[in-house]
Order: structure tokens, then sequence, then C-alpha cells
């Protein structure tokens, strides 16, 4: 970490890994996997065929003869068959107790995640739902995840007349795809205490019935956010909140991570995660970034046992978070020009709008340097990341920024010129990347028009400017499909077949080092993750087969067959068992 870059990223993740060296012949490996095509991400040894592990880390990593010199008698051996072997992947981003509740909710998703693909369809979904899971009795709520107002055949969000023909009795509420929005029925809204004389809050909005005051349900930013915690999360207790992230995490697990973010962490989530690591609960590394506006002063977690560079049962609060803006898909996102269309209410100069003011952005930042705590901040728009530049380098003049690997979450409508100023700070960008095939024809014909939509997870300027980068799903955004978010950043196809930006095509190495040995300097583990090394942790993946070398339109095909994390199996697919 002392070897920098004039960009402030360390050299050593760029060449060869020299660190860690194989144990002596004869120490006796607990599994040895042979037969491999292992793709290591080590520059130094970018082929092998073999691995053996102890204690869950890696052994010797080379060929079948050189790593078979720690077989003993009670050593595992299994024989890959040729299939494909990587680091496990870490999230560059993502929500993973956000992915636990939409594992419990409806599923409202469009193709190819869902099926619903208009309001009808929405609600017969949530009337499905309502038969088969046991929330709407135990809890007394209905909800689901997952609509996209640009996929259903309306090309809107669903109101409350429309809930609450689903539900007058009991509270409804439907969370948009991209987490920024939501929708309330009548009941919802009474509970969330949301009327014709409730004030848009600072940072969010109540769509209002034309002509009328009164809520429509569709809530956007700050409005959402609170009603979100009234309607649906005050009724997820303790046992409710362990299940969801089990739930998630064996979602993780089935795409080939082996560390999962939770990348927006209340207090109460902190509480859950504390409780579900002391059950020894956590099947892989779940990293924390906290809300850094929902931390109290009375708040001693910052400073405990599970804040800090080392994990404890597999739980680790890494640093803070701070949301700048909203969503671009949903145009809540903060842009310095405006909406190719704007949204219904909306004059042609709309540009979205910002989270927090420019002093209030400098106080967070102050105080998350002033205590040591990393940093990222969510800015999906080009005003928001204005603003997050503009704030880093003015407390940069009075707190030294460069080594604190801060991290600029999404920066999908990043300019060039931002990004010179990112490598200047030394910020590390983390793109969500898959936006290229979920949203790219919206983004085209409806949020940014052709010039600006062709230049989103601008990849291709990052490693220009010699910058690296991670990608991310954003779970529950979509999935935390790992060989759909490698596929979109190598391919960036968009649901329509258009190749949206093709002068922003990384190749596919590029794309697996910004899920492994990447992702791994972006949390200060390159030492121990991202690649498969001798003395890393025996995190790893096995696919079907090599993303470096198939068909880079068949990249998303590719399946996980196993997920190992420090040696021990916590996914096998079917296909495997």
């Amino acid at each position: 970490m002392s070897i920098t870059n004039k960009v402030g990223f360390p050299l050593a993740i760029l060449v060869a890994a020299t660190s860690c060296t194989p144990s002596e012949p004869g120490t006796p490996a607990d599994a040895i996997y042979v037969n491999a095509n292992v793709v290591t991400m080590n520059q130094a040894q970018p082929r092998a065929a073999a691995i053996a592990i102890k204690d869950g880390q890696i052994l010797a990593v080379g060929t079948r003869r050189e790593v078979e010199a720690y077989r003993v008698g009670a050593t595992t051996v299994t024989d890959l068959e040729g299939k494909t072997v990587t680091p496990g992947f870490i999230d560059g981003h993502g929500h993973l107790s956000g992915l636990g509740v939409a594992q419990v909710a409806a599923n409202l998703n469009p193709p190819p995640d869902g099926k619903v693909d208009s309001i009808a369809a929405l609600q017969q979904s949530l009337r499905d739902w309502m038969s088969t899971s046991t929330i709407p009795e135990k809890h007394g709520v209905i909800f689901g995840f997952g609509y996209d107002d640009s996929q259903l055949a309306e090309h809107r969000h669903p109101t409350r007349d429309e809930l609450d023909a689903v539900s007058t009795d009991l509270p409804v509420y439907v969370l948009h795809q991209s987490g920024h929005l939501g929708s309330a029925n009548s009941k919802a809204l009474e509970i969330a205490g949301l009327d014709a004389a409730t004030p848009d809050p600072a940072g969010g909005v109540i769509r209002r019935r034309p002509g009328s005051q009164e809520p429509n349900g569709v809530l956007e930013e700050a409005a959402h956010f609170g009603a979100l915690g009234k309607i649906v999360f005050v009724h997820l207790g303790p046992e409710q909140a362990l299940a969801t992230t089990k739930a998630g995490l064996d979602a993780y697990a089935s795409f080939g991570y082996t560390t999962a973010q939770d990348g927006g962490t209340t207090p109460a989530l902190v509480a859950g995660y504390v409780a579900a690591a002391e059950q020894h609960a956590l099947t892989i590394d779940v990293v924390s970034y906290v809300y850094i506006n929902t931390i109290r002063p009375t708040d001693t977690f910052m400073q405990g046992p599970y804040f800090g560079r080392q994990y404890n049962n597999g739980y680790r609060i890494a640093g803070v978070k701070l949301n700048l803006d909203g969503s671009p898909q949903g145009k809540t996102a903060w842009l310095t020009q405006p909406y190719f269309e704007a949204p219904p209410g909306k004059d042609s100069s709309y540009r979205g709008y910002p989270a927090f003011e420019n002093e209030q952005v400098v106080a967070f930042l102050e105080q998350a340097f002033g205590n040591d705590w990393q940093v990222m901040a969510h800015v999906n728009g080009d005003a928001a990341l204005d603003q997050y530049l503009n704030s880093l380098a003015e407390v940069n003049t009075r707190i030294p920024i460069s080594e604190r690997r801060t991290v600029a979450i999404h920066a999908q409508t990043a300019r060039a010129d931002q990004l010179d100023r990112l490598k200047e700070l030394g910020v590390m960008p983390s793109f969500f990347a898959a936006h290229t095939f979920y949203w790219g024809d919206w983004h085209r014909d409806s949020v940014l028009g052709p010039e600006r939509a062709a230049n989103i997870s601008p990849t291709v300027w990052a490693r220009e400017r010699d910058m690296i980068f991670t990608t991310h799903h954003d779970a529950p955004i979509i999935l935390p499909n790992a060989m759909r978010v490698l596929w979109a950043t190598v391919n960036r196809t968009t649901r329509s077949g258009l190749v949206l930006g093709p002068d922003q095509c990384v190749d596919p190495e590029t794309g697996l080092k910004a899920l492994t040995i990447w992702a791994a300097w972006q949390y200060g583990e390159e030492d121990t993750k991202g690649s498969v090394e001798a003395g890393k942790l025996a995190d790893l993946v096995v696919l079907s087969d090599d993303p470096l070398t198939t068909d880079r339109a068949k990249i998303a095909d590719i399946k996980v067959l196993r997920t190992i994390k420090s040696g021990k199996e916590v996914y096998r697919s079917d296909d495997e068992r």
C-alpha cells in the first residue's frame, strides 16, 4: 500500500502481487482442487491447474504435480474436470439488507428477472404473493419490490387507486426497481401520515393528483424513504431480519460472491448484523457502510469491535455512506443539463435535485475524515458528482484525503473532466455498468438522450487515465448476478440489442478485475482477497466456462457451479450435486 502511482492507486494491483509465498511442500492440505482452469488474477502467475487449501487459506497454486506435494491421507481431493476457477467475486456496491427484503417480497421485476410488464400484472403478482406468503397475515402489510415504469405497458407508476384495488384493509407499498421511489395505497398513506396538507420533505417529493394537493400514491426520495420505514420496516423484527439476511446471503453466494456489501446501513441494521455475526450466521463476509446522517452522538458502533479493517465473525463496518442524489431511471438524479424528457408535472428545464445542501455535505465529509471513516457517496447525476468533488476539494485543504480510498458510487453520468478530477483527488469510481442493459434504451430515448447515454458508466475514460474502478449490481436494484454485470461491462448491449456507447466497452479481463482484485483494493483487502495466490483467503468460485475466452456475447450465460468461502463450500448448483 506504500507504493502508489500518480492517482493514488497502488501499483501492486496493476502489476504482479508478490508478497505471498507458498508454504513448504509437505504441509498437509485440508483440500486440493485439481484438473482446474484457474484464472488467478495474479499477473505473476495468470493461469494454474490446481489449488491447495489449509485452514481457509491458499497453500499453493500451480500444476497438479506441484500442488499434490501438499496431499496427505486426510486431504480431500476434488477433480474439477477442466472447469474454470476464479477468485470469489467482491461486491463493489450493493445492499445486502435490501436484497434480503426483496427475496421475501412480491417479485415485481420486469423480464428477465421477473414477469411484471403492466400494472395489471403488478396487481396480480401482489395477489399471488398474498396467497402464499405469511407476511400479510402475520405482519399486516403487503409489499413488493422491483416494478419499473420504463418497462410497464403504461410507462408510468401505479397509483394509490390501483393499489387500493389490491387491498383497502391492509397497507400496500410497492418499491420501484431503482429503490428511490415507491407507491402506496390509501391505507399506507394514512399510516405514513401523508395527506393534502403534508408538505414535500427536504430532498423528496410527494406526487399529487392532477389539480389537487391530494397525494396520488407515488413518493420520491426522502418522502419514499420516510414512508418505507413506517409502512414496511416497522414490521420486520429481529426474527424476520435474520431470515431476510440469510436469504440475501444465499442469493449472493449463488452468484459467486464471497464478500457482500450493505452500502447504506442504519443503526438498527448494524445491531442486526452484529447479532447475526455473534450467532455465526454470516456465511460470506459482509462489509457495512453506515448512512452518516443516521449516526447519533450516543452511538458507539463506529468505535466498537466491529468497526475497522478486520472482520469479526464475518462482519465489519468499513465506513460511511452519503446519498447525494437519486435515480436516473426514476428521473430524480441531479444533472447539470435537463432531462431529455421531463417527468410528469415538470417543465423542460427540470434537472432533478440534490439530497443535501453544499454546507451539509462538507460537514459530513469533515466528520467522516476526522474520524478516519472511509467514505462512499452515491452520485448518479453529474451535478451531484460536482457537489461531491467540490466538497472533497474543500475538505482536502484541511484534511488530506488522497490515501483514504474514497469512492464515488455509480458515477453514471460522469463527464470526462470529472474523471480528471476523480484522478486528481484519488477517488475511485464504482460504476453501475449493468444500466446499459436494464435501462440503456430508456436513458437514450427518455432520460439523457443519445449523446449522454452513450457515455454512461465511462469505464474506458477511466482506463485511459490509468484509473482502476469497480463494477456493481446495486442489489436489490438488480440481482447480484456477477456474470451479467461482467457481460454488460464488456458488451454494453441494451434490451433492444443496441450497443450503447461502443467506445466505452472494455475487455473481459478488465471487467473481471473490477469484480475481484480491484474490488479488494476498494476495501483495503488486496493483501487477503481478489486473486488466487498463496497466503490469501481461499475465496473461490467455480464457473461452467472461462469468462476470458468465452464469446463475450455469451458471458451472461456462464453458470456459477460452486462458491467457496475461506475453503468452505457455501453454494453448489444442482448441476454439481
